[in-house]
């Protein structure tokens, strides 16, 4: 177990710094359990592989071309970022917000399979809402997914 946080760390391309900041544990605390002299319990193994998971904006980053060709193979078009990566917000608790415009004929089991395939590709949860969808006095900043 003494090594298991340092692999988890490592395998997300994290510092301590950097995972301390996401998780909300102190760096030094992150410190000894990499190096055996504290041992980590399931709760706080729990907490940490949360926070290394990637961020929604670091997800998108990386696998942005994938996602629009997911989406196109669903009759999905017009790929747009909503929420907290659009205001630069997001965190290790947050997910990703995409407006999409559908295909005549698509319908709401495809738009749940492209949800879940996405979530899937991306390693952080996707929410998906189709145009028309939001509330008319929901304010709306959005950024294209172009590729």
């Amino acid at each position: 177990m003494t090594n298991v946080v340092r692999r988890l760390r490592e395998a997300a391309g994290l510092s301590q710094a950097e995972l301390a900041a996401r998780s909300g544990v102190a760096q030094p605390n992150i410190a000894a359990y990499e190096a055996g002299r504290r041992s980590a319990s399931a709760a706080m193994l729990e907490r940490l592989h949360r926070a290394a998971r990637p961020l929604p904006h670091e997800a998108l980053a990386a696998h942005r071309r994938e996602l629009v060709t997911l989406a196109e193979s669903f009759g999905l078009t017009n790929l747009r970022v909503f929420g907290s990566v659009v205001r630069g917000t997001d965190g290790p608790g947050s997910d990703l917000d995409i407006l999409v415009a559908r295909s005549p004929g698509v319908g709401l089991m495809a738009l749940a399979e492209f949800t879940e395939r996405a979530t899937e590709l991306l390693g952080v949860e996707v929410d998906v809402v189709t145009d028309g969808g939001l509330r008319a006095d929901h304010e709306l900043l959005t950024t294209a997914v172009a590729v």
